[in-house]
């Protein structure tokens, strides 16, 4: 199974003991993004180097985060950390990588993929600095970057897929990025997550972002645990039933599009 993984906006700094050697676009996983890579590196360093406003219009950095400016400027020489300490928040937080189990820890390695504006896509391992570069951003030379991206995931993508499932746990913007197509996506599930309250006896359901991120990141964490391996949406509805969680949904009307199941929660 292949988890596909927003990144987080906020990003632990790869200094002070522990940091790693200097960027090595090469060595990053997904060698066939290098080329594309590299363009991305060179544009936002070059940009960040130059005029700071200019930049923090690109980037849509507010006043409080002009020093991420500098930040990308220097990314060439910068330590780095693996990808899956780099970044935070809620999602990560809540998956927790650094407290598996030697085997659901592999089992991360090999099967999560965490989608960047900046590197196309990175496993947890990839040695990779902190930097600011959403998936919106357009840069002056490259354009959009979702739209950069597309056709560059379109040629690598399915090859990492192979046979499995997809889960595609993104958001919109990175969910721009790559689309599974064909029978592909027929493999492919994506999740929403829906808070149920009950308000005057009537249940009432909405998608909030905490509880989203947080039970997303606490899904991972319970199938990588528990070893999960599904053939399909239908047999990862089943798993997910298994380890506890209110999963809802079926099988699309029409051939070529991903499952969409909705996992139903009252508290975090």
């Amino acid at each position: 199974m292949l988890v596909l993984l927003p990144p987080s906006e906020g990003k632990a700094a790869a200094v002070g003991t522990g940091a790693g050697a200097a960027l090595e676009v090469g060595a990053l996983s997904l060698p066939g993004l290098t080329g594309a890579r590299e363009a991305v590196l060179t544009e936002l360093v070059e940009l960040c180097a130059g005029d700071e406003d200019k930049a923090a219009d690109v980037l849509g950095l507010s006043p409080g985060l002009r020093g991420e400016i500098a930040k990308n400027a220097a990314l060439r020489t910068a330590g780095t950390r693996p990808a899956g300490e780099i970044y935070t928040g809620v999602l990560y937080d809540a998956l927790g990588l650094a407290t598996l189990d030697a085997a659901a820890r592999e089992r991360a390695a090999r099967s999560l993929l965490v989608f960047s504006g900046l590197w196309g896509a990175v496993r947890t391992g990839d040695p990779i600095p902190s930097y600011r570069c959403s998936m919106g951003v357009k840069l002056p030379g490259l354009g959009a970057l979702g739209t950069y991206w597309r056709g560059i995931m379109d040629a690598h993508l399915p090859q990492e897929a192979g046979d499995g499932m997809v889960l595609d746990l993104r958001s919109a913007a990175y969910a721009s990025a790559w689309k599974p197509k064909g029978e592909l996506a027929e493999r492919t599930a994506t999740v929403r997550v829906l808070q149920s309250k009950v308000v005057d006896g009537v249940e009432k359901r909405s998608v909030v972002s905490h509880f989203n991120k947080a039970t997303k990141g606490r899904m991972v964490r319970d199938l990588l645990t528990a070893g999960a391996e599904p053939g399909g949406p239908a047999e990862l509805a089943e798993a997910l039933r298994d380890l506890g969680y209110a999963v809802e949904g079926s099988a699309p009307a029409k051939g070529g599009r991903p499952w969409a199941l909705d996992v139903v929660v009252t508290e975090l």
